[in-house]
């Protein structure tokens, strides 16, 4: 592996998900693939290589956002493999992001790896990545006629026809359990009323004293009795906001199935084509970030969104801030989205890597052990790294997470699959 210039040093390069330029400094070439999926949408694909003969290459991919330079490509390449980093057709926005159709931008981009040559295709599942590449992992190894046709909101999609080439080994990289389990552990069960945000059940309230919360740095302790309670109420919340959806997209489809029975009035019409969007606050609350007690670890106090909670629970940035019935139930929801590991993990049955951070603020140690457990392969291996979720160094000093992953990944690239 290249001598790393910023080893032991916390640099602007380390702070986010994206590479260090430092580490990029050797000849690579870049190439776009603009690809058409099999709905016909678009989607777009960068192939990093230093040879161009690779014959291994390492894919990396989110659901909802596009990250161009992942800070694990300089291992890969430097690994001898290629690094193929794809964007979704749903890039910052959850209006349109369901997750049995993004599965069909990974199937593009899977089919046209192969058709490159590449004879072994790696799925490096980061973050949310992870959830994603399992979901699609599970539906490419089953038969097509076994596939899902639908999704969570009745939207037909055309798994079972679309060519899903399978991958031949996988690595998860600080993954949480799925988009939809990740809100349903941090989802606010205090809101009383979703069209009022500030609304509030003083006895759920995770940010109240009275309840044992304390300001960053300090741990909040909350009682395992305001934990039980609380837990149960968040699921009620996820229950309410899925009852919500269905009723929001029976009404449409009500309407439709009225346009078609010869109804051409101007308001069905507007019911017909309308699509209710909708603004969901107090998504940022799971208590693990602020009780360091619950599930410990060597994380700090807060939130991937810092240590400010009415930030990220009540300001425009968020999980979820902004959805559509279709987007809830199949990325959002911890009951209905088939994309997590708890629906797709046993179905795992290839080679995989899990690589996890000591101080993660999204993935907690029990979450670890139940994505490394619930996976269906005997050809698994697990590696703790010291580092936040993306890596980051937790004190001024310490080598990168981001540089001790990498070496792991290099290692397991190295090694054959079993």
């Amino acid at each position: 592996m290249n001598q790393d210039p910023d080893k032991g040093k916390v640099t602007a390069g380390l702070r986010g998900a994206g590479w260090n330029p430092a580490r990029m400094d050797r000849p690579f070439r870049t190439t776009p693939y603009a690809l058409r999926t099999a709905d016909a949408q678009r989607t777009l694909g960068l192939l990093y290589s230093q040879s161009g003969h690779e014959k291994t290459v390492v894919c990396l991919m989110h659901p909802r956002e596009f990250i161009g330079t992942p800070y694990l490509v300089p291992d890969v390449l430097d690994a001898g493999c290629a690094a193929w980093v794809q964007a979704p057709r749903a890039i910052g926005t959850d209006l349109r992001l369901e997750h049995e159709a993004a599965l069909l931008d990974v199937a593009a981009g899977m089919a046209h790896l192969r058709q490159l040559g590449f004879t072994r295709i790696v799925l490096l599942g980061n973050s949310g990545g992870a959830g994603l590449y399992a979901f699609y992992t599970q539906q490419s190894l089953r038969a097509p006629a076994s596939r899902i046709t639908r999704t969570p909101g009745g939207r037909p999609v055309k798994l079972a026809e679309a060519d899903m080439p399978a991958p031949d080994d996988l690595v998860f990289v600080s993954p949480h359990p799925g988009q939809g389990q990740l809100l349903l552990n941090g989802i606010d069960p205090s809101v009383t009323d979703e069209n009022d945000p500030f609304s509030v059940d003083p006895s759920l309230d995770p940010f109240d004293a009275a309840n044992g919360f304390v300001p960053a740095p300090a741990s909040s302790r909350y009682s395992a009795e305001f934990v039980a309670a609380y837990r149960a109420a968040q699921h009620a919340r996820v229950e309410r906001l899925d009852a919500r959806a269905h009723a929001m997209l029976a009404e449409r489809a009500r309407a439709r199935q009225q346009l078609k029975s010869g109804d051409g009035s101007k308001a069905t019409r507007q019911r017909a084509a309308h699509t209710q969007i909708s603004l969901l606050w107090r998504t940022d609350a799971d208590l693990r970030c602020w009780d360091l007690s619950l599930d410990p670890s060597d994380r700090e106090a807060g939130t991937l969104w810092g240590r400010d909670p009415y930030a990220s629970n009540y300001g425009s940035v968020g999980f979820a801030r902004m959805i559509t019935p279709e987007s809830w139930l199949s990325t959002w929801s911890g009951i209905s989205s088939n994309a997590s590991f708890a629906k797709c993990g046993a179905e795992v049955t290839l080679p995989s890597f899990v690589i996890e951070y000591t101080g993660d603020q999204a993935a907690f140690p029990s979450d670890m052990d139940a994505i490394y457990t619930c996976l269906g392969t005997s050809a698994k291996r697990r590696e703790r790294v010291q580092g936040n979720h993306h890596g980051q160094p937790l004190a001024a000093g310490e080598e990168s997470g981001q540089v001790l992953a990498g070496r792991l990944l290099q290692e397991w690239l190295h090694a054959p699959s079993k």
